[in-house]
């Protein structure tokens, strides 16, 4: 058997309930500087502005794991026995937690089998393989890995190290607030912190509410990995079925018994956010300080957003935990896509316009015109710009642009509508935002004498203007593809319809643009899927 098994650690729970003084004393007590830093509390100056409120970020993104959690980790694991560590530690984690025990054990000389859930990401497998962890890679969740680890410790002999349901995990992490505080000691209104099994917001609501008990505890789940928020609620805690894996450093199907019990005692109130806001605060984060951190670590940036709104608060102090920065490289397409629709920079609509010469020259003019609607002055830009030609008398166009406020898209979706533009509001719709804006298109008969050609624009007001006013009355564009990159030059699909008789002009028109360009109407891609 084990030392130390999960079921051990609560049944000694269970005989005596620690009280916030008995936390504030381990937390006063903890060894985490052996391996953890004290990490900044740094000021958001520009999220701060926006929000009419001082946001200070707890940077613990920074520390050697870029993640909090090797200070619950190495705080249990220093207190082991000599025969334990000679065995070795187990412990089950999304990624987060398997690093701080990975650190731990090589500090410490000890093995350490870590089981990580399927869906981890990649960055944080080999980050632990690269500490000396034993990695094993079992279930799609936490609460899956967690029932093999416990197995494997038994079966093995290793002590299992809980990511949060444990109080010398949970001291550990409570250092974070015992810096907080020392750091700022001003007005404090209220700490945002991110909760996945509890472990963090245990630790912090311990600490604040026994030095600070004016000042909120405010806990952040995601709408779909809420077990604590329900747990909370109904007094019980509450297993979840699924869970979602977006922000998979909170992605807990069921909360510890100790966290729960602390949780539902100390924690004033929980906050949910979307995926959308978490990769708005993202980018929020990347703004004010030039690091990218992961969705769990962003959570409680959201959060503060939400309740600002929400509150309609001016002059008051949020902190929020920045919990972690552990992000494959690859998803952030998607943050930065999503980030746009979190924090409403940009609307999407399904446009209806004439299929007739010159209407396409002239829905663009109308764009360009748009008023400002209460926001910046800044000049709009299109963001994206997807069209088939499919029907002989009208045109669907899908276009994104860039909004200067919330709310701004029912506002120009009702200013094309005057000028002669049907257009259908697609800013909230899942569907458009995920699949149908990378669609449009396909074979038509309508298409005739089409040439397809790829250019590539400058990123900069009148550049496609200038394209339009240089083409020929007579020709007739079938097909436009125009998505924004963040790049300072556009890359656009055009299909074009051009007779026989005017080729000599297209390629006098072609120079005359002087946008370079590929001509791909021998293209095997286009012919399979394009032309009819």
């Amino acid at each position: 058997m084990p030392a130390n098994t999960p079921t051990d650690a609560a049944n000694q729970r269970a005989k005596r309930k620690l009280t916030p003084a008995d936390y504030l004393k381990k937390i006063l007590t903890a060894r985490v500087y052996d391996v953890a830093h004290e990490s900044a509390l740094d000021p958001a100056p520009i999220l701060s502005k926006k929000l009419k409120n001082q946001v200070l970020l707890k940077r613990e993104d920074q520390q050697p794991v870029f993640s909090f959690k090797l200070r619950g980790a190495y705080n249990k694991m220093v207190q082991l026995t000599p025969a334990e560590l000679k065995t070795g530690v187990v412990c089950a984690s999304a990624g987060n937690h398997a690093q701080g025990v990975a650190l731990a054990a090589k500090k410490l000389g000890t093995r350490a089998v870590i089981v990580m859930p399927v869906t981890t990401p990649a960055l944080k497998i080999d980050a632990v393989k690269a500490l000396g962890g034993d990695v094993v890679l079992f279930g799609d969740s936490y609460s899956d890995a967690y029932a093999h680890a416990v197995k494997l410790g038994v079966r093995h002999g290793l002590t299992f190290i809980h990511p949060f349901d444990d109080p010398e995990v949970i001291a550990g992490q409570g250092t974070i607030a015992m810096e907080m505080l020392r750091q700022h000691q001003g007005p404090l209104h209220a700490v945002f912190v991110a909760v996945g099994g509890g472990g963090l917001i245990s630790g912090v609501a311990n600490y604040i509410k026994a030095v600070r008990p004016e000042v909120k505890i405010i806990g952040v789940q995601t709408h779909d990995s809420d077990a604590m928020l329900r747990s909370v609620n109904a007094g019980k805690r509450i297993a979840l079925d699924d869970v979602g894996l977006f922000a998979d450093g909170t992605a807990v199907k069921l909360v510890g018994e100790e966290t729960f019990r602390i949780a539902r005692g100390l924690v004033d109130e929980f906050v949910s956010v979307d995926t959308d806001a978490v990769c708005a605060a993202i980018k929020d984060v990347f703004v004010d300080t030039r690091s990218i951190v992961e969705p769990s670590g962003a959570m409680a940036v959201a959060a503060i957003k939400k309740y600002v709104a929400q509150h309609k608060t001016q002059g008051e102090t949020y902190a929020a935990v920045l919990c972690g920065a552990n992000i494959n490289f690859d998803r952030l397409r998607f943050v930065a896509e999503r980030a746009q629709v979190g924090e409403e920079s940009e609307a999407l609509f399904a446009v209806t316009i004439p299929e007739e010469r010159g209407s396409f020259k002239r829905f663009c003019s109308v764009l360009g015109d748009l008023p400002a609607f209460g926001g910046s002055q800044a000049p709009r830009s299109i963001t994206e710009f997807n069209y088939r030609i499919s029907d002989a008398n009208k045109a669907h166009v899908f276009v994104g642009l860039t909004t200067s406020a919330p709310g701004q898209s029912a506002k120009i979706a009702a200013h094309l509508d005057k000028h002669g533009f049907k257009a259908l509001d697609l800013t909230q719709d899942d569907l458009a935002q995920e699949h149908i804006r990378h669609m449009v298109g396909g074979r038509t008969q309508l298409a005739h004498d089409e040439r397809l050609l790829r250019f590539v624009f400058p990123e900069k007001p009148g550049a496609l203007m200038k394209f339009l006013s240089s083409m020929r009355a007579g020709w007739n564009i079938s097909l436009f593809h125009y998505r924004n990159q963040g790049a300072d030059y556009g890359r656009i699909l055009v299909g074009l319809q051009v007779p026989h008789k005017d080729h000599a002009s297209f390629e006098k028109f072609l120079q005359t643009v002087g946008y370079p360009h590929v001509d791909e109407t021998e293209n095997q891609v286009y012919k399979l899927f394009l032309r009819q």
